[in-house]
């Protein structure tokens, strides 16, 4: 059975728990949180970064930080995970859904400043699969309009626009470490923090409303409840995890690549000759090999195809369901039609991917689908 993903181990993973337990110290903020924080501050360029439970709680804690209260809007793709939305919705906000290109599950860049009112707080956007949206366009638009630029780049890490890396660009910034992505620590998240008027207060917040961090370093001699917060910080067995991934970081992209380019090399023919669109080659440097997709021509093709490979014990799977349509947000949306993020809910299908993928037998499946089309 080939799943559509295996969590993979460095091997390192144990010794660095037992190490964390040995240190005394499991609670979160330890060594080696701090070792995870200052390897993303140190590469990627981000100004802080702070290790979450989740990529939902660091959304929660960019809601938190963008100070949203009811009433107000956020612009997000409607083709997205639901933590995308939810973050700012249990802060009050209106979410303002806008549609997808038509080639591309990105939100449609040309289409954020029809949507943007008085009431505009911020815009989230998700960087899908790994693939920068346009974030010139993006930041230039934000400016425009004095808001805020959050992205969900839960699905991005090691990826790049421009010889930025995504995530660094925006006002505020999410990462995912559940072990679906590349790097994994089972459950877990990154926020980073690009605009330094946040940092001191994303601290206090990551720490149940308390500038304990400040205490703790001896800039304040006792510490209290001072501001809005939760329990946002992992454990130190989370990222003593995480820090054996990341060690090997270069190791597990470079990988998931070979994977990826076997994908893109091999299918392309059978792709074109059944009507089939594949996920499009990035520019250099802007693939960080997260998933690989195909547009089918048809829900029913789709479909189809999800069952023979099934039959040749391959899971393959489609992903998000417009939120736009959901059944708990759907009275609130304001009625327009985002016919792109439905076409992409009913025809996108992901491949599987992971660090010790049989890529050849997925692909030898894939192509015997070919006789099976009218």
């Amino acid at each position: 059975m080939i799943p559509f993903n295996k969590p993979y181990l460095t091997g390192k993973e144990t010794l660095y728990i037992e190490d964390a337990v040995k240190r005394g110290h499991i609670a979160g903020n330890g060594y080696y949180t701090k070792k995870c924080q200052n390897y993303f501050q140190s590469n990627f360029g981000f100004k802080k970064a702070l290790l979450t439970t989740s990529c939902t709680d660091a959304l929660e804690m960019c809601a938190i930080l963008a100070n949203i209260k009811a009433g107000d809007e956020v612009i997000i793709p409607s083709f997205t995970f639901v933590s995308t939305a939810l973050a700012f919705v249990r802060q009050g906000a209106n979410i303002v859904f806008a549609d997808s290109y038509s080639d591309n599950p990105n939100i449609d860049t040309t289409k954020i400043e029809g949507l943007i009112t008085s009431k505009t707080k911020a815009i989230v956007v998700v960087h899908y699969a790994g693939l920068a949206c346009d974030m010139d366009a993006i930041m230039a638009i934000a400016t425009k309009h004095n808001v805020l630029i959050i992205e969900d780049a839960a699905q991005a890490i090691c990826s790049k626009y421009k010889e930025k890396y995504l995530g660094s660009i925006g006002h505020l910034a999410t990462f995912s470490f559940h072990e679906t992505k590349n790097i994994i620590s089972g459950e877990g998240g990154l926020l980073a923090i690009n605009d330094e008027r946040f940092i001191d207060r994303a601290e206090i917040i990551w720490e149940k409303g308390t500038n304990r961090a400040e205490f703790f370093r001896g800039e304040v001699n006792k510490y209290g409840w001072v501001d809005t917060g939760s329990s946002f910080l992992p454990s130190e067995i989370i990222a003593a995890f995480l820090w054996a991934q990341i060690e090997n970081i270069l190791d597990i992209q470079n990988k998931r690549l070979e994977h990826w380019f076997f994908y893109y090399n091999n299918l392309g023919e059978w792709a074109k000759n059944n009507h089939i669109k594949i996920m499009p080659l990035p520019e250099k440097e802007a693939n960080n090999a997260h998933m690989f997709y195909l547009i089918c021509k048809s829900e029913a093709q789709r479909s189809a195809l999800i069952n023979h490979l099934k039959t040749r014990e391959i899971h393959a799977v489609f992903h998000y369901l417009s939120l736009h349509n959901s059944d708990y947000y759907k009275s609130k949306h304001d009625g327009r039609a985002l016919p792109n993020s439905d076409e992409f809910t009913k025809r996108l299908l992901r491949l599987p991917m992971f660090y010790e993928l049989n890529e050849k037998k997925v692909v030898k499946a894939i192509l015997e689908f070919k006789t099976q089309l009218g």
